[in-house]
This record gives structure tokens, C-alpha cells and sequence, in this order.
């Protein structure tokens, strides 16, 4: 008989893209079933691996790229343009210009990085035609708001003595006025969808200055002063828009991009697997699949809200197929995935070590988790006989 395992997992940050994740995984399976059928489908979820998954199902173009990164160097980065498709429409990861993995540990201030090379991206979508562009947002290292992105595409944002403002999210506390009278025209006929985690909000106490600021390196009271920032840039943005920005679904995505693609740039946001899966195979996979395999660099009570292995099992339920995570970390409120359903989850690390060393170790780490957890299904197959046979 035999036994299809479908591979589904997310990238594992500054670690391993979803392609590589993928790979160990199957690796790790075939150690166990050797004549195992296995389907892999890398997932992708707004963040890091976003723009070429979508090209690699649409046999799309890449275009690459300089760019300003978030701590203002030079940064390598791309966009591209979907195959097949009547109107001209450009792929951007928001995490190729302003990704977490571009900010050097030792300059990980969310107050001060930008997304400044975010713009730059969309503004090379529009030099090279686009009509519409698909905007992932996810693994960010930023805070600003999309403050640089509108920067970039001429909105200026002011002082009280008519400055331009510095680059980076606290500044935003200085935010007295925004002149949309440069931006880029180009805008008004270009139609923007963000695939955005649809759970972030910009303001309040679940706003993105609290919930993530404190990941990309904010201290306690950094993240006090990005909370304000926020606060002040959402009334900045009503006033010279008249959108109400600060708790919309979705407006907390990236450090806030959200807020400046909806209110800003005119365009609109979506759950981000919305966009996703109008690309991506998974359910039909899934049908085909006895057990399903997902993984990520975290699990933990957050993981139910918009992250790629909840969202894996809650398609897998609808199917009844099984589904087990994988993790590098686990964290606090893991078990809420058990409601879910996340079937069975375990940790990829099997003694104590340094983050350094998680990450370099991760294919290996992957690869042997894999594997034990393919035992483990074996060693539950055999007993299922078992009991059948003495039944």
C-alpha cells in the first residue's frame, strides 16, 4: 500500500527558505518510508520567498535590483512579473528591501530602520509597466509605518517647521503634516493588493509596536515611543487623507506598511493566504496526501493567528488528513494549536545550543526531526495493525 506524505512548510527566518526547509523534510521522511510518495509544497506567506514562489507557479520573470535597506545601505534586491497573465502584474516581497534578515544584529532598532526600499521596489514595478502589483507582507525589520516606502514615491512627510522627516519609526513622533502633492501619479492607475496578516493592527495594545517591536530588537521603552509614533502618524494620515487607518485589519502588517499601502498609496489589504492560494496547489495536495508535514522557525500561541503551519492544518482538517509541526523553537501557548488542528508538534532541537548554532545546524536538525517524527507515524502504523489483526 502505498503511503503519500505532503511536505508543507514555512521558511525557517535567516535559517532555511521554505524550498530548503522542504527539501530536509523530505530527506528526513525517505529515511523512514523509503518508498514513500512525497509532495512538497513550499509555502509562502507574504514574507521572505513570497515573489518567487509565485513566479515559480506562474513561470513568471525576476528582475533584480539595488536598493536602500533598512538601516540605509545598499541592499540586493528583486521583484518580478507573474507568467500568464493579460494585465501586466508585478511581484514584491516587502522582506527583499526591509526584511529582518537585512538588519545586522547590532543595528536591530526598529526606531530607526526603513522601508525606505520598499518604495523603490514598487516604483521599479511601475517603470517596468505594471498595472497591478502583489505585495507580500511579512518578516519584517521594520517599525515605520511605511513611512519610507511613502518617501519614496514622493509623499512628504513634515515636521512643524516644514522638514523632511528622518528616516525610521520614532521620528514619526515629530509628524505635524503630509504633502501628498509629489506623489507619484502613476499610483492613482496602478491597482495595489497586499497580502497582509490580517490579525496585525497598527494601534492599541495589540498594535504592532507592543506585538513585534520587541522582536526586531526594541527595548521597553523604544517600544513605548514606536506606540506613540504610531499614534501620531495614523492621525497624520487621517487628516490628509481621511482614512481611518490605525485599527483596520491588516494595518499592522510590516511594522505598519499596511497602514501606508491602505491609507497612502491607495491600495487595499487581504489575508494574505487570500492571495496566496489563488496560486499555490495545497489543497489539491492535500487531497491526495495520508499525512501532511508543516513546519516553521516558531510554534507558539501565535502561531494560530495568519502563520503558514496553522494554516496548513486548518486546510488539512477540512480534508481529514493528519498534520504534524515541526519547529525550531517552542513556545509559550503551543498547546492553543491543538485547537487548530496541528495534530502533533516537536521541536527540531534536541539539546541546548546557541542561536548561532540553531541556524547554521538547521538543514541537519530538520532533516533528523524529520525523520523521528516519520518513525514515530511508523511505529503508530504498526500498532494500528495490530490492534486490527487481534481485533
Amino acid at each position: 500500500m502505498s503511503f503519500t506524505v505532503l511536505v508543507a512548510p514555512s521558511g525557517f527566518k535567516e535559517s532555511l527558505s521554505a524550498d530548503e526547509a522542504a527539501d530536509c523534510i523530505e530527506k528526513g521522511v525517505r529515511r523512514a518510508f523509503p518508498d514513500a510518495i512525497v509532495l512538497k509544497a513550499p509555502m509562502a506567506d507574504g514574507g521572505e520567498g513570497f515573489t518567487k514562489a509565485l513566479l515559480k507557479a506562474t513561470g513568471g520573470t525576476l528582475h533584480h535590483l539595488t536598493v536602500t535597506g533598512p538601516v540605509n545601505d545598499p541592499v540586493e534586491a528583486h521583484f518580478g512579473f507573474l507568467g500568464g497573465c493579460s494585465e501586466p502584474t508585478a511581484v514584491i516581497e516587502m522582506a527583499a528591501a526591509a526584511g529582518l534578515s537585512l538588519v545586522p544584529r547590532s543595528q536591530r532598532n526598529p526606531c530607526l530602520t526603513t522601508s525606505y526600499g520598499v518604495g523603490e521596489l514598487v516604483r521599479a514595478a511601475l517603470d517596468h509597466g505594471a498595472r497591478r502589483i502583489l505585495l507580500g507582507c511579512g518578516d519584517s525589520g521594520i517599525n515605520d509605518g511605511g513611512a519610507g516606502m511613502a518617501e519614496a514615491l514622493g509623499i512628504r512627510l513634515l515636521d512643524n517647521e516644514g522638514d523632511l522627516l528622518p528616516r525610521g519609526g520614532a521620528a514619526l513622533t515629530d509628524l505635524a503634516a503630509i504633502d501628498l502633492s509629489g506623489r507619484d501619479p502613476r499610483l492613482d492607475s496602478v491597482r495595489i493588493d497586499a497580502a497582509v496578516n490580517w490579525h496585525n493592527v497598527l494601534l492599541g495594545e495589540r498594535g504592532v509596536a507592543r506585538v513585534f517591536g520587541p522582536q526586531k530588537g526594541a527595548t521597553p521603552e523604544q517600544v513605548e515611543i514606536l506606540a506613540a509614533a504610531m499614534e501620531t502618524y495614523a492621525a497624520g494620515i487621517l487628516r490628509a487623507t481621511g482614512a481611518e487607518v490605525g485599527m483596520a485589519p491588516g494595518s499592522g502588517a510590516s511594522g505598519g506598511l499596511g497602514a501606508a499601502i491602505l491609507g497612502l498609496l491607495g491600495g487595499k489589504l487581504h489575508p494574505r493566504y487570500d492571495i496566496v492560494m489563488q496560486y499555490l496547489e495545497l489543497d489539491r495536495f492535500i487531497e491526495e496526501a495520508d499525512l501532511v508535514i508543516t513546519a516553521e522557525g516558531s510554534l507558539d500561541g501565535q502561531t494560530p493567528f495568519g502563520k503558514v503551519p496553522a494554516e496548513v492544518a486548518h486546510r488539512a482538517k477540512r480534508a481529514g488528513v493528519p498534520v504534524i509541526a515541526l519547529a525550531g523553537t517552542i513556545g509559550k501557548g503551543v498547546r492553543l494549536n491543538f485547537e487548530h488542528g496541528i495534530d502533533a508538534f516537536a521541536s527540531i532541537l534536541s539539546r541546548p545550543c546557541s542561536l548561532e548554532d540553531a541556524i547554521s545546524s538547521a538543514p541537519k536538525l530538520l532533516t533528523h526531526a524529520a525523520e523521528d517524527a516519520a518513525r514515530m507515524v511508523m511505529v503508530g502504523m504498526s500498532l494500528r495493525n495490530r490492534l486490527e489483526k487481534a481485533a
